[in-house]
């Protein structure tokens, strides 16, 4: 289950908004938003991207897409 506040936190760490990255992963925003409320899932290579562009540790990457 995806915990969007863990994941609006680690945003805000990076001074990042939902179109950066919307942008970042090459998706429209509205496209980001249903992933964020669990419409929709996120894939592989996106989760992959984040972890990078969040600088995530895998710690954070479990909690906030595989809690």
């Amino acid at each position: 289950m995806f915990k969007k506040n863990e994941f609006k936190a680690a945003m805000v760490r990076k001074g990042l908004t939902a179109a950066d990255i919307a942008k970042a992963l090459g998706i429209d925003p509205a496209t980001l938003f249903r992933k964020m409320s669990g419409q929709s899932d996120f894939f592989r290579n996106e989760i992959e991207k984040l972890c990078v562009l969040l600088e995530l540790s895998a710690e954070d990457t479990l909690k906030i897409f595989f809690a």
